[in-house]
């Protein structure tokens, strides 16, 4: 008998899936409480279902535990949505969906990968820094706020 646990993988899903929606909503219920609303620039469910965004679910069996989405914005790739129910954190599922991240950008030739998170979400910016990235100005449509950090990594071809 198998009495391992079923791999985290993460795929292509869709932010109208059942349980993506679950935790897109609560990922924004989390933000709306820590950030004023000029504050917050998560995107729609909706919005999160254009071709320009790559949208991916990190799975445990038939539980997805996790989500992100890469928005292609030409020169380079915005990371959104990115949120882990706070039940499966610990289990490294950030770390998959990053990955996950990283190498849509770069399959589809983008040169930079950028962020904007909130000041508060202090293991946020820990794992994003883990991945490679560094703060920046403001980028896109963003101004500058106390509220917002800005983060950017650049993507070197795999030699």
């Amino acid at each position: 008998m198998n009495t391992t646990s079923p791999q985290v993988r993460v795929v292509p899903g869709s932010p109208r899936e059942r349980q993506a929606t679950a935790l897109l909503q609560a990922s924004h219920a989390l933000m709306q409480s820590l950030f004023a609303s000029e504050d917050n620039h998560y995107l729609s469910i909706d919005d999160l279902c254009v071709p320009e965004i790559s949208f991916f679910i990190a799975k445990e069996g038939e539980t997805t535990l996790g989500c992100a989405a890469l928005a292609n914005r030409g020169s380079y790739g915005e990371i959104k949505s990115m949120f882990v129910d706070p039940n499966a954190r610990g289990k490294g599922v950030a770390h998959k969906l990053m990955h996950r991240l990283d190498a849509q950008a770069r399959s589809l030739g983008l040169a930079e990968l950028k962020l904007e998170t909130g000041d508060k979400l202090e293991q946020a910016h820990s794992l994003y820094r883990a991945h490679g990235f560094v703060d920046c100005a403001p980028f896109g449509d963003y101004e500058a706020s106390d509220a917002s950090v800005f983060m950017t990594k650049t993507l070197t071809e795999n030699v």
